[in-house]
């Protein structure tokens, strides 16, 4: 199962095609805009997000609600394309005109954006040329995927769900929603400004980016995904990649502003000794093999062991300042302080949507890739197969 993204945050429009997606999925275009519409909210977003209402259109791979199992076309137009097409034009300029006089070059690399190495990769003088792909917008076709792949793992029996634990240094109480499920706790996300499981922290996060963007500046911080469901021994120790982890690891960073990841109590382990990280194994005949305790985050070996998956991201504040950091321009070599495009105070809570969209995929993408998959009955029939196995093991 693979997919890949075409478009620039100010074009026309944003592509993916999603090739290897079962037959007889249901997929409509209502619960993928539903995600798009969680994506731009949040507390601490920008402009952009009045401009933009995403809906998406589904171009090929879906009959009368169900996939083919044929590549599935989505696409997301931009409303805003309306006010960028001189600058962003597809056909090339006329001869008489001179490209230094469209409007919105940009010379002046951000600190902490792709600008400039993206523009020595690329040879790129302009660098909206590299900004415009490098931008957060594509996010918005990954949750449209992610979205679908929820829709996957719903069928299968697997439940996922992201909120916000830390923004600022300000860190909810997670123990509010100990014991609750996936599906209860996104009611509680879900109708919260910073999609948080805690009010209290929520309010005061809610301050922290009202000052920040008072101030023209930015903050991070974490959000954690939460994987319900999973039969145990998705993955593998065999190779090094083919490990669920690593995997799921390598999606986190891929999302604009990540710098890292950890499962279960993460980085907490290098301050513990053995006894108090790993998780002792008991049998039931309700339940079979399983835990007494979750530190390991749902994943041994590679491999997940059937608790809950419990992955943690870090976002930086975004780089974009009201405040500009300064820079140098690479046409004067002069100091400036950097362009400023429209951006957020702080993404965090739209950023857990994101995050729970590309955890979804490399779960159901593992998934897809262990099990025969061409018809979806198949896979769920293999799915419960694998479950009642372990649990007879």
């Amino acid at each position: 199962m693979r997919y890949l993204t075409a478009g620039e945050s100010h074009g026309p429009q944003l592509t993916t095609i999603i090739e290897g997606l079962p037959s007889l999925l249901p997929i409509t275009a209502e619960q993928i805009n539903y995600d798009l519409k969680r994506r731009q909210g949040g507390h601490g977003r920008g402009r952009r997000m009045q401009i933009e209402k995403d809906t998406v259109e589904i171009v090929g791979g879906v009959r009368h609600g169900k996939t083919l199992g044929s590549p599935v076309a989505l696409v997301v137009k931009n409303d805003d394309w309306k006010h960028w097409t001189k600058i962003m034009g597809i056909e090339p300029l006329p001869e008489d005109v001179d490209p230094s006089e469209i409007k919105r070059q940009i010379s002046r690399p951000r600190p902490g954006h792709a600008d400039l190495v993206g523009g020595i990769k690329y040879g790129h003088r302009d660098l909206r040329n590299v900004l415009e792909r490098s931008s957060a917008r594509e996010t918005t076709v990954r949750v449209a995927v992610g979205s679908v792949a929820k829709a996957l793992l719903k069928e299968l029996g697997i439940s996922i769900v992201g909120h916000v634990t830390e923004i600022y240094g300000i860190k909810a109480d997670t123990s509010k929603v100990a014991g609750k499920s996936a599906d209860e706790i996104r009611q509680i996300v879900e109708n919260d400004p910073c999609y948080s499981v805690d009010p209290e922290a929520s309010a005061k996060m809610v301050e922290a980016i009202d000052e920040a963007k008072k101030a023209g500046d930015s903050i991070g911080g974490v959000v954690e995904i939460i994987v319900e469901g999973m039969p145990p021994g998705v993955g593998s120790y065999v190779h090094y990649d083919r490990k669920l982890d690593g995997k799921l690891a390598q999606a986190m960073l891929s999302i604009n502003a990540f710098k890292g990841v950890e499962f279960g109590i993460g980085f907490e382990m290098a301050r513990r000794r053995g006894s108090e990280v790993h998780d002792e194994i008991v049998w039931d005949e309700k339940q079979g093999y399983h835990r007494r305790t979750n530190r390991l985050g749902g994943l041994e070996g590679g491999m997940s062991t059937g608790m809950p998956i419990i992955v943690r991201g870090v976002m930086k504040p975004i780089p974009t300042l009201y405040k500009p950091l300064e820079s140098v321009d690479i046409e004067t070599k002069e100091p400036f302080k950097a362009s400023v495009e429209r951006s957020d105070a702080c993404a965090v809570p739209a950023a857990s949507v994101v995050a729970e969209c590309v955890i979804a995929w490399e779960i159901a993408k593992a998934i897809v890739e262990q099990f025969h998959s061409d018809q979806l009955p198949q896979l769920k029939a293999q799915i419960e197969e694998a479950r009642k196995l372990a649990k007879e093991f």
